[in-house]
């Protein structure tokens, strides 16, 4: 029996889950480890090439696998033209980048990132062929293969990473790190999809299927045309003719390889301005990293970095969970106005009702997860990742609303959205900078509200701790432990004042991509907020509570184990809490998830 679309969304959404939970809980233990064993310095190092390599995979894949997608019945040229494109961009821009290297290092005054960029740069030659493979697994549905594919590179490029940083390798083990998962992904998407690339020129009207596991190919499978044609030449036994013939041969080639590319560049016309989009959201995303590199120095990139990973680590439990299903099934019912708009409503609840108590949890959490878990030396990190957790809670939000203005053709409005961002967060930033910008009187503030959030510590003891507060506890409303404060106390305020910048244009900018999800597909503002703010207040509420019931926690236990125990206390409790206000008011999306959870479980005893 066929499965019903709510059906393949529920199950997308499953694996698309658990292959995000794994990755990251697998992340977490690996990155620990990487970062115990490695310094600001080696992590600055690649924090500062990133950008390049973002963007050098994003004009490899030019916005094909989303324009694939797009299209209702791809056809197998479609997918061929695709696969060419990507490798013959790819190898050229890694040319490119091999060129430019000695610029890049120039650029941050770090000689050796010549041969690391180098190096690191390898892994976009290593998507390019798998582009196509991934984008026939993405419009198919099959999350299940995909999250497979996930796990097991991001398990074996974990693992190698950590044996490199043992032996002393240093930044190299985590671009190795990164080279090693693409090259994984890429072969495992080869082996789950059934696709295969040819030279020769499917016809239009070629369709392929799956039935089980082999592939069948349906329509002309010849697709030989008046250009290739034309090119033929019989031989001649002359030699003048035979010289003629390598000329010709050569025209014959580059016809065909024209006839080849001609899909992906028709498709090139929508898919070049969602590739300018992901190019200026990754320039958004890493302005800080390519900033603090350039200002401040590898230490000070280091430490944002390793924030900002954390962060984007908890956002893409849940962004990557929607984003298998979001556009694929948004496409299928594009010409159903109202079921369209219910389903992104209810895609929107499922991500509201996770990400909110996540990132928030992880925001009250900061200072104990780090310095538990990855040692003093990155404190300083903390105060970054308060800040960014929040930021980070709305980005799976955003990224759903901004798959709407994808998914009506939209691309020109994705485009200038991000375009308007990216110069809005330079141009703050670059102020900020320049003009030595800093949150006034943040200290004084601190000194006044510190003996209202910990309302167990006595005022003599509390005043020579107040004394050397920081900007972190002014941003941190849940920070009640005194080893914070000489660890932050060179915290520098003009870095802290970039990254409250970044958070406000984040969270701002989910309203902006709310007001065009408003005009393409009428979800509008007010449904917006009835989706989204339950959610978003419960979780405040929780995390305040359970910094409150907390705060006595530590002034009773001291030490690297009163911090575990003060973190196990606050995910424990804040996860109960959470977990009771929305069964006691009876949230639907809660009960959906319990509802499935229970179906599955029922399948496999019935099957056993």
């Amino acid at each position: 029996m066929a499965e019903t679309l709510k059906e393949k969304t529920a199950k997308g959404l499953l694996w698309g889950g658990l292959n995000s939970t794994v990755q990251q809980l697998l992340g977490i233990v690996f990155g620990i480890i990487l970062a115990r064993q490695l310094n600001q310095s080696d992590f600055g190092m690649i924090a500062m090439i990133s950008i390049f390599s973002l963007i050098g995979n994003d004009l490899q894949n030019s916005g094909f696998k989303t324009a694939l997608a797009n299209l209702r019945e791809p056809t197998d040229r479609d997918y061929n033209s695709v696969f060419w494109f990507n490798i013959l961009m790819g190898g050229s821009i890694y040319l490119v980048l091999f060129l430019c290297a000695p610029l890049i290092a120039r650029f941050y005054h770090v000689p050796e990132l010549t041969a690391l960029a180098r190096y690191a740069f390898l892994g976009i030659v290593f998507a390019s062929f798998g582009t196509a493979q991934s984008a026939w697994l993405f419009k198919n549905l099959r999350a299940k293969q995909q999250a497979k594919a996930g796990m097991v590179a991001v398990l074996l490029s974990s693992s190698v990473a950590v044996v490199m940083a043992y032996m002393g390798f240093a930044y190299w083990a985590l671009a190795t790190q990164t080279n090693l998962y693409i090259l994984t992904c890429t072969l495992l998407y080869w082996h789950y999809s059934p696709w295969r690339p040819t030279m020769q020129c499917p016809s239009d009207g070629s369709r392929f299927k799956v039935q089980g596991s082999k592939f069948k190919v349906q329509g002309p499978s010849d697709c030989s045309n008046a250009a290739s044609q034309r090119s033929k030449f019989k031989v001649q036994s002359s030699k003048a003719d035979a010289q003629r013939t390598i000329p010709s041969t050569l025209n014959s080639k580059l016809s065909t390889l024209q006839d080849v590319l001609r899909p992906a560049l028709k498709m090139f016309r929508f898919s070049v301005k969602l590739l300018i989009s992901q190019v200026l959201t990754d320039v958004n995303n890493n302005i800080l990293n390519i900033l603090i590199g350039r200002f401040y120095g590898r230490h000070d990139t280091g430490n944002y970095n390793q924030a900002f990973q954390w962060s984007t680590k908890g956002s893409n439990i849940i962004q990557n969970m929607v984003q298998q299903v979001a556009q694929p099934v948004l496409v299928s019912v594009d010409n159903e106005r109202e079921r369209q708009l219910r389903i992104l409503r209810k895609m929107m609840r499922f991500a509201a009702f996770l990400s909110f108590p996540l990132l928030f949890g992880l925001s009250l959490v900061s200072h104990e997860f780090i310095v538990t878990l990855l040692g003093e030396k990155w404190a300083e990190s903390a105060a970054y990742l308060r800040l960014l957790a929040i930021a980070s809670a709305f980005l799976p939000l955003s990224t759903l609303l901004s798959n709407v203005v994808i998914t009506k053709g939209r691309s020109n409005i994705f485009m200038y959205v991000n375009l308007t961002l990216a110069c809005l967060q330079t141009l703050t930033m670059l102020a900020i900078y320049h003009f030595h910008l800093s949150l006034p009187s943040l200290s004084q503030l601190s000194t006044l509200s510190q003996p209202l959030l910990n309302p167990f510590s006595t005022a003599p003891q509390a005043l020579p701790q107040l004394s050397t507060l920081n900007t972190q506890l002014s941003l941190n409303p849940f920070s009640t432990a005194p080893q914070a404060l000489s660890q932050l106390s060179t915290l520098n305020t003009q870095l802290m004042t970039m990254v409250l910048a970044f958070t406000a244009l984040t969270i701002l900018w989910f309203f902006v991509w709310g007001f065009f999800a408003r005009r393409l597909a009428g979800y509008r503002f007010r449904m917006l907020l009835s989706d989204v703010l339950p959610f978003l207040l419960t979780a405040a509420a929780v995390m305040i509570a359970t910094g409150f019931i907390t705060a006595i926690l530590p002034s009773l236990l001291g030490g690297a184990g009163g911090r575990l125990l003060l973190l196990l206390a606050r995910i424990i409790l804040a996860a109960l809490l959470y977990f009771l206000i929305m069964k006691i008011s009876g949230s639907q999306i809660l009960q959906e998830c319990l509802d499935f959870v229970n179906k599955n479980r029922h399948k496999k005893y019935s099957s056993t």
